[in-house]
C-alpha cells in the first residue's frame, strides 16, 4: 500500500555550472522527464523567493505528471561554492489524489524530512560517494514506507472497532442518507476541510477521471442518527462538463472560499447559479476558510455576509488548519435537512 503512495524520491543538488541536476532517485527506472522537471521546478522555485531557503517543508504540485511532491530544502556551508552555501533539495513524488494523507501527517513526515536533511549535509562534508548517499535516501524511503503503513493500520483498526456500533446505528436509528456537495475554487481548503470532518485520509474513494472524491460521516441528532454523503467536487475548470451531473441529487451544498484570496470570493456567485441551474431549491452554507490567517484576509466578514444573504444561504467562518467552526457547520446542514423532512 505505502510503496504504491510513494511515488518516487528524487535528490537534487543546485551545480553552479549545470544548473539544477538531479544526483540521485528512486526509483532507478524514473524517467529522465520526471527526474529534469521535479528538480528544475524545485530549485527554481527558490529565485521567485529572493533565494530565501523555507525551513518547513512545502507542497509542490507537479500537474504536467499528474504529481504532487513534498520538498525539503537543504542548505549547507561549502567555502568553495559562491556564496559560500551549496543548495539541494529532497522531493518526495505521490499521486495528486493521496494529498490527504500528505495534508493529514505532515507532523509525522516533518522530523523524517529534517533527519534525511541532517543526515546528507554530513555525507556531503564528508564527501561521500554516490553510494552512501544512495543508501541514505534508501533508508528514508523505507522509513517512510513503514510509517505510512503504520498509520494506514491505526485508521483500519479504528474503522473496524467501530464497525459493529455503525451497523447497529444503520439498522435501528439512521434515519436519513443525505448527499452534500462540498465545492469552490482550487486550493480554497475543500479537501482539508472534508478531512477536519471525517478524520480518515486513507479510507476515502477517488474517482480520478471525475475529479470527485466521497466520504461519509455519521451525525447524531439528539437520539437520531443520519448519515452525510460528501462529495468533494475539484474546483478545476477540466472537470467543469462533468460537475453538473453530481450535483443532480443534492441535498444541500458546501460552499468553500479562501478569506485571503478574493478571487475565490467573487467565484461564490458563479458556483451557486451553477448548482442552481440543476437544484434549484439548494440550501447550504457558504464557508470563509483560513480564518486563522488575520494578517493575509482580503475578505471582510460583512461583505460576506451581504453575498450570503442575497444568495439565501448562511455565513460561517472556518479554519481547517485548527478546525474551529468545522464539525458545527457540517452539523447545522445535517440538522437543516433533518428538520425538513
Amino acid at each position: 500500500m505505502s510503496q504504491e503512495i510513494i511515488k518516487a524520491i528524487v535528490y537534487t543538488s543546485l551545480d553552479e555550472t549545470l544548473g539544477p541536476n538531479p544526483l540521485l532517485w528512486i526509483p532507478l527506472d524514473l524517467s529522465e522527464k520526471i527526474r529534469m522537471g521535479v528538480s528544475i521546478k524545485t530549485i527554481t522555485m527558490l529565485t521567485t523567493d529572493q533565494g530565501i531557503v523555507p525551513n518547513s517543508l512545502v507542497i509542490m504540485p507537479f500537474p504536467a505528471f499528474k504529481l504532487k511532491g513534498i520538498i525539503k530544502y537543504i542548505e549547507r556551508e561549502d567555502n568553495s561554492r559562491r556564496g559560500g552555501v551549496a543548495l539541494s533539495s529532497i522531493a518526495l513524488l505521490f499521486n495528486e489524489t493521496d494529498d490527504p494523507i500528505f495534508y493529514k501527517y505532515m507532523d509525522y513526515l516533518e522530523p523524517m524530512f529534517t533527519e534525511c536533511a541532517e543526515n546528507l549535509i554530513a555525507l556531503e562534508k564528508g564527501e561521500a560517494k554516490s553510494d552512501e548517499i544512495f543508501i541514505e535516501i534508501h533508508h528514508f524511503r523505507q522509513k517512510l514506507t513503514q510509517l505510512l503503513e503504520d498509520l494506514y493500520q491505526k485508521e483500519v483498526s479504528n474503522s473496524e472497532l467501530e464497525a459493529f456500533p455503525t451497523e447497529e446505528i444503520k439498522e435501528e436509528l439512521l434515519e436519513y442518507n443525505f448527499k452534500i456537495v462540498v465545492c469552490g475554487d482550487p486550493g480554497v481548503g475543500k479537501t482539508s476541510t472534508v478531512l477536519r470532518l471525517t478524520d480518515n485520509a486513507f479510507m476515502r474513494t477517488y474517482v480520478p477521471t471525475l475529479g470527485v472524491s466521497i466520504s461519509e460521516r455519521l451525525m447524531k441528532l439528539g437520539d437520531k442518527h443520519v448519515n452525510l454523503i460528501l462529495w468533494d467536487i475539484a474546483g478545476q475548470s477540466k472537470f467543469e462538463v462533468m460537475r453538473r451531473h453530481f450535483y443532480k441529487g443534492t441535498d444541500a451544498v458546501i460552499l468553500i472560499f479562501d478569506l485571503t484570496k478574493r478571487k475565490s470570493f467573487e467565484s461564490v456567485p458563479k458556483w451557486i447559479n451553477d448548482i442552481r441551474r440543476y437544484e434549484q431549491r439548494i440550501t447550504g452554507l457558504i464557508l470563509g476558510n483560513k480564518e486563522d490567517l488575520l494578517d493575509e484576509r482580503k475578505v471582510s466578514s460583512e461583505e460576506a455576509l451581504t453575498i450570503a444573504e442575497a444568495l439565501n444561504l448562511e455565513y460561517i467562518e472556518t479554519s481547517a488548519l485548527t478546525g474551529k467552526n468545522v464539525e458545527q457547520s457540517f452539523y447545522k446542514v445535517a440538522e437543516t435537512l433533518f428538520k425538513s423532512k
